[in-house]
This record gives structure tokens, C-alpha cells and sequence, in this order.
């Protein structure tokens, strides 16, 4: 399934040129055009998900696994320090492409991307709740 109007569809089925560093049935990976980083790519889905919710778990299991393989062979490849894998949902979370996507963001030790957030103080009972609120 294609989504006219969205630029990964178009971008993963080749409606316009990126630079690809792997192609299967199922995704592309692209390099970033804006990278965070040496070497920043993004495993994108030839079929139109906007997000990881509507993604086919089967598929889902299939990005992270062609990630692990890509982030081995581009840690190697560029002498990268360590890896982040990042994937956002909704607007609130940084999303700004509404087709599912996933970054593989080489990391460096000079490098100054930073992706982290302040760590939150909560009781146990906030805590006790949110899991009972999670598994209801």
C-alpha cells in the first residue's frame, strides 16, 4: 500500500532518488539528508504505516531485526563509538514524517547529539499505579 502524498512512500518506492544502502522486498534504508550524525540512516517500510501502531507486529520484529544488522555493519564500517536506534510516535514525541520510521544514529565520542530526557522522581505508589493502569 502506497500513500500518494507521503515523500517515504515515495522515497522507499523509488519515486525519488536517495542513497540507498539496502533494499529488500519489504524496506529501504536510507541515508538522512539532515543527519544527526556520520553516517545517520533511517529503515523505512515500502508499505505506508504512519506510525508503529498500525505496523503488523510481524513486520515490526522484521525493522528491528534488519536494524541490528545494519547498525553491526555500520558500527564496524564507521568506527562508530556506539549506536542509537530511535523511532518516534506522534507529533508530542518528535515525529515529523507520518510514515513509520526507524534512525540509525552512529555514535561518536567528539559527536553532540543528544538524546536523553531528566529522569522523573516518583514514589512507589505512583509507581504501583501506573503498572496497574498499564495491565488493566
Amino acid at each position: 500500500m502506497k500513500k500518494d502524498n507521503c515523500i517515504f512512500c515515495k522515497i522507499a518506492n523509488g519515486d525519488i532518488p536517495s542513497r540507498k544502502l539496502y533494499e529488500d522486498d519489504n524496506f529501504v534504508v536510507i541515508m538522512d539528508l539532515g543527519p544527526a550524525t556520520k553516517g545517520h540512516s533511517l529503515i523505512i517500510p515500502k508499505d505506508h504505516y504512519a506510525n508503529l501502531y498500525e505496523m503488523p507486529a510481524d513486520l515490526a520484529g522484521e525493522a528491528m531485526k534488519l536494524a541490528q544488522k545494519m547498525a553491526i555493519k555500520m558500527t564496524d564500517a564507521l568506527k562508530a563509538d556506539g549506536f542509537n536506534l530511535v523511532q518516534n510516535n506522534g507529533e508530542v514525541a518528535g515525529q515529523t514524517v507520518f510514515h513509520f520510521h526507524l534512525h540509525l544514529i552512529p555514535r561518536y565520542k567528539e559527536d553532540a547529539p543528544c538524546i536523553t530526557w531528566t529522569p522523573q522522581t516518583v514514589s512507589g505508589d505512583e509507581l504501583d499505579a501506573i503498572k496497574d493502569t498499564i495491565l488493566k
